[in-house]
């Protein structure tokens, strides 16, 4: 469906909805035309049903404002005595189909303020034990989609990208509200379930009904070094596509924003010319040993030391400056020493895998990320950086002609200049990271949430009480 036949729908069931209102009002012996107008139409509701004029301070609180609504919806249908389990459905989710049947319904009649003992006592009625239970869950799994949707989601950290900022076992919760929440792009879904249905692996989602990206109003932007949850944006034109809210999540640090000049040298990320923060993890060592003596694994295992065997005398450890200074004192220990790669060597694995970029993960760019309303030049240098995210993030179709000259949508171009901003994530165990040194540029309608504390982290190894990392619990994120 195009976009503006989703606003043609949305606008027409808006007015459906106001119509009912509108017919509902003047059976309470309020004025009709009091539905048009917005909050002034709650506050009126809010006498219909009984319930305090205070709640309208609820109603305007994003999010909030949707949980209270279902509740003042249910009341609003009591009120002109719609007490049936379908009818409280309808009056929370379909709103445009019953508020005007009722409205035009001369047999449905205000009874009166059903928030009030008054009402419940003029009217009783008895719910089943089977109807107050799925009330219960019907307003649980509403009220709890709407808060993963708007508001706050957990997120689980599956591997060591992160170490040791984040660690593998620890559950945190994402902010939605900081950056603004993401309209969902594909809203029809079950609810709780990311992009597959447990059990049967089938999808989680209908994709007959999108809504082009939109983002609600932000507590701040994203800045650099926040520890970011986003989705993977190589899926985007991968084998197993998926739309892009229902991607893989993965998160990172956020090392550049829109505007900014990336660049790495042996292994130091220089943004906009100074030093970036080194993070305690971010680095591979080289380690020789005199004797060819292997070292004791118990003792890599409780230092948290991923170490990889070169040969007889040779490791990688990927570790923390504290701990190689206390490696370099074992009796053992003949050199330890950064593994960085030299510039000699060129990895055609890195961002954008262009054979005539001669980069690596220790040394790469300068790169500029693409800012919102941002024009770049286009020519040999600039394409193989910035094709991807014109044409599979952006949505344009670019053809070739030559080395130099390019159609965008059928249209000679020299130039191009951006829609969205684009952000540079790196893992913080940068040796052990599958990153924008990879992949590229993580655009804004990738973002999920801003990561705001762990509230639970779990040791596999750790035995008994010693499998909660204690010491974690609803630590903030840095």
């Amino acid at each position: 469906m195009e976009n503006t036949g989703i606003w043609l729908l949305i606008v027409t069931l808006i007015i459906l909805t106001l119509v009912g209102m509108w017919k509902l009002f003047e059976k309470a012996n309020r004025k009709g035309w009091e539905a048009l107008i917005p909050i002034y139409n709650m506050v009126v509701m809010l006498r219909i049903t009984g319930r305090p004029l205070w709640w309208i301070i609820l109603l305007v609180i994003p999010v909030i404002n949707l949980i209270v609504w279902l509740g003042l919806a249910v009341d609003f249908a009591k009120s002109y005595g719609k007490t049936s389990f379908l009818s409280h459905v309808g009056a929370v989710v379909l709103p445009f189909v019953v508020f005007p049947l009722w409205g035009f319904d001369k047999n449905v009649v205000y009874l009166g303020p059903s928030a009030t003992h008054e009402f419940r006592k003029k009217y009783p009625y008895r719910k089943s034990a089977a109807r107050e239970w799925g009330d219960a869950i019907i307003f649980a799994v509403v009220a709890a989609t709407l808060i993963r949707s708007f508001l706050l989601e957990a997120y689980t950290i599956p591997t060591g990208s992160m170490e040791k900022s984040l660690l593998i076992g620890d559950f945190l919760f994402v902010s939605k509200v900081n950056y603004g929440a993401r309209v969902p792009m594909t809203p029809v879904a079950f609810p709780f379930a990311h992009h597959t249905m447990p059990i049967t692996g089938t999808k989680a989602y209908w994709e007959g009904l999108k809504i082009d990206y939109h983002r609600l109003p932000a507590l701040e932007e994203i800045e650099r070094n926040d520890v970011v949850v986003f989705n993977y944006p190589m899926e985007a034109d991968s084998p197993f596509y998926r739309p892009v809210d229902k991607r893989e999540n993965y998160i990172k640090r956020c090392i550049g924003i829109g505007g900014d000049t990336v660049r790495i040298i042996n292994a130091q990320v220089y943004v906009n010319g100074k030093k970036g923060i080194n993070p305690e993890f971010a680095q591979k060592y080289h380690v020789v040993v005199s004797d060819g003596t292997d070292f004791n694994p118990q003792r890599l295992v409780d230092m948290n030391i991923d170490a990889q065997r070169q040969s007889e005398v040779e490791y990688l450890f990927n570790m923390t400056e504290g701990q190689a200074s206390e490696i370099k004192g074992w009796a053992n220990v003949r050199e330890v020493k950064p593994y960085i790669q030299p510039t000699s060597v060129v990895d055609t694995e890195v961002f954008p895998k262009d054979p005539s970029f001669m980069w690596n993960i220790d040394n790469l760019g300068p790169i500029i990320i693409p800012k919102k309303g941002w024009t770049v030049k286009l020519d040999s240098t600039t394409i193989p950086v910035y094709r991807r995210a014109i044409e599979i993030y952006e949505g344009n179709k670019i053809e070739l002609r030559g080395a130099n000259d390019l159609l965008i949508n059928g249209q000679p171009a020299t130039s191009y200049t951006f829609k969205m901003n684009y952000y540079w994530m790196m893992g913080d165990n940068r040796d052990n990271s599958l990153d924008s040194r990879f992949w590229g540029f993580v655009p804004e309608d990738h973002i999920v949430g801003k990561a705001l504390f762990v509230w639970m982290s779990w040791n596999e190894r750790g035995s008994f009480l010693s499998k909660i990392r204690w010491d974690r619990l609803f630590m903030g994120i840095k």
